[in-house]
């Protein structure tokens, strides 16, 4: 009889908690009729502890006696409506800005790139330019003419083309400021004119002075602060090594190099995150044509052309690959669908590895769905070129292909421009386009803020090294018995061997990886791949070009490290 009877009285307090779904979120629900808690027993349920906590007083205190049951009823509603603001603001997942704020439409179709929230990029076309944009447009690109590739270093073949083969002087010194110079000199007698290059740390200065307006041929010292008036050394030392032009010509052109590696990423529509983009394995028939306009696919397994970091011997970074020749370079594309696919691994390292190394990439998107910017997490990665088929001009029947370019901001505009509007139907005229402009974007990242850091630090150490190297050799011409007695010496190893120590230096710099991460900012580990010394490739120094010393060189072992969820690539 007393069990029905708390029965009844439990039942008419009609004290309840449901749960009712609102998008992502949950609300609980607790209605009262009135009633108060009271003392009586409950019977032992989630609801009557629930109660219980609510109703029980502070251990430090006895509950009052006198408060009121409306008064308890309005602090339970509070208690509530604070836990589940707090829980709505928890669970609350905002869409992409972006995506909310800047959703264009342009004759039924989105932009290509969107740019992030942060800003930090710029795109190529505006949007706002976009708008009036005709994928129908009777301009369709420009004269392939016109697509001229850049120069990284223009200066760079001057003293083999000028110097090497014929008579000329190189000198060393170090000066107190701008630290290791090597200057060399030529007189052309049948112009009667002086050339002159200075190699200092930040820089080569070039020039040319007609003899007529010396007297006398001037010193090096004079020659030198002709070209730059911050030189204060007193003397320079002539450099009698038989050698020297070889090491020279090493130090000049260690940023040039005819092979270029890019990365190829396929974007599926609704595809917004990298894990989306990385993890597709599956190619269409269209993604398959973009892959043969740029190149032709090849087996890995045996290939002797440059690989790009890929492996030709043991299948591990996959089976083929796209590659190319255009106008004297050779090209290797990374292509995501191609490289190993890792199950259970979101992040797909595998991949990452590679791309993640790259200076630019390729985006082939399927669908309407825009790239964002900053989408890949890569301290590498500057430039994305965005490409998505669309219908071309419907009396030709043809299939149209739409361009945009987004890069950081830091890296400086750079051609063939884009035509007005960026649609090609003409798929020879898209191949020159896309690859004079991916190699274009290369050599222009490398005036990005990061890369011009990594460069100076590896030129100055080189220089350093070239300079101690000509100087200590010279002295051994000269028959200097101390240093010709000693097999090695510091900063110039190997100086009674016929190799060269310079040469053995430009090797390390150039697969050194501390010095890079230290200079992008990227903190250094101390245990796993970064305590282990580079590897040495068994089939040669072909994939080791100066000109991918600012992320080929820096290896891609340190990418599981940058690849993790906690910090960047």
């Amino acid at each position: 009889m007393e069990r029905e009877k708390r029965n009844d009285m439990s039942s008419s307090r009609k004290r309840s908690f449901t749960f009712e779904p609102y998008g992502s979120s949950h609300f609980l629900v607790y209605s009262v009729d009135g009633h108060t808690c009271g003392d009586e027993t409950r019977p032992e349920s989630a609801e009557g502890n629930i109660l219980d906590i609510l109703d029980s007083p502070p251990r430090d205190r006895q509950p009052s006696r006198s408060a009121s049951s409306n008064q308890r009823d309005t602090e339970f509603f509070e208690i509530i409506e604070k836990l589940q603001g707090s829980r709505i603001d928890e669970q609350r997942c905002e869409f992409p800005l972006p995506l909310k704020s800047r959703l264009l439409t342009i004759g039924g179709e989105l932009p290509l790139i969107l740019s992030p929230k942060l800003g930090g990029y710029w795109i190529d076309p505006p949007l706002e330019r976009l708008a009036d944009v005709s994928p129908t447009s009777s301009c369709h690109g420009l004269d392939p003419e016109s697509y001229d590739i850049m120069e990284r270093d223009a200066e760079a073949r001057i003293y083999h083309e000028f110097f090497r083969s014929r008579y000329h002087h190189s000198f060393t010194a170090v000066d107190p400021s701008l630290g290791p110079l090597v200057l060399s000199v030529r007189l052309e007698e049948e112009e009667s004119k002086l050339r002159v290059i200075l190699r200092m740390k930040e820089c080569s200065l070039h020039g040319v002075f007609s003899v007529s307006l010396f007297p006398n041929i001037p010193s090096a010292v004079e020659l030198a602060k002709m070209l730059c008036d911050r030189v204060t050394v007193s003397k320079f030392e002539v450099v009698s090594y038989l050698k020297a032009p070889e090491l020279i010509t090493t130090f000049d052109e260690h940023r040039v190099s005819p092979n270029f590696k890019f990365g190829i990423l396929y974007q599926k529509n609704g595809q917004f995150t990298e894990e989306d983009i990385l993890c597709n394995t599956e190619e269409s028939e269209e993604f398959k044509e973009l892959l043969s306009i740029l190149g032709e696919t090849i087996q890995l397994q045996g290939f002797a052309g440059f690989r790009g970091g890929l492996d030709v011997c043991h299948g591990q970074t996959g089976r083929e690959a796209v590659v190319t020749s255009f106008r004297g370079r050779e090209i290797m594309f990374h292509v995501a669908t191609k490289l190993p696919f890792t199950e259970g691994d979101p992040q797909q390292l595998q991949r990452k590895r590679h791309i993640g190394n790259d200076i630019v990439a390729l985006v082939y998107q399927e669908g309407q769905t825009p790239f964002l910017s900053d989408v890949i997490k890569s301290h590498f990665l500057h430039c994305f070129l965005v490409v998505r088929r669309t219908p071309g001009p419907e009396d030709t029947g043809k299939t149209a292909y739409r361009v945009s370019i987004t890069a950081r901001e830091d890296v400086p505009p750079f051609g063939p421009s884009l035509p007005d509007p960026p649609v090609f139907t003409d798929c020879s005229l898209l191949r020159e386009f896309l690859l004079t402009k991916l190699i274009n974007a290369e050599i222009s990242c490398y005036k990005a803020q990061r890369f011009s850091r990594l460069e100076l630090r590896t030129r100055s150490l080189l220089l350093e090294s070239l300079q101690v190297e000509l100087a200590t050799r010279s002295k051994c011409m000269m028959g200097n018995p101390s240093l010709s007695a000693r097999p090695s010496s510091e900063g110039a190893r190997g100086v009674s061997e016929g190799t060269g120590g310079f040469i053995e230096n430009f090797k390390r710099a150039i697969r050194v990886r501390s010095h890079s991460f230290e200079t992008l900012g990227v903190t250094r580990k101390t245990s796993g791949s970064a305590s282990q010394k580079p590897k040495t490739d068994k089939d040669g120094e072909g994939d080791k070009s100066p000109g991918h010393l600012s992320a080929d060189s820096l290896g891609s072992t340190e990418l599981k490290d940058q690849a993790s969820p906690q910090e960047e690539t």
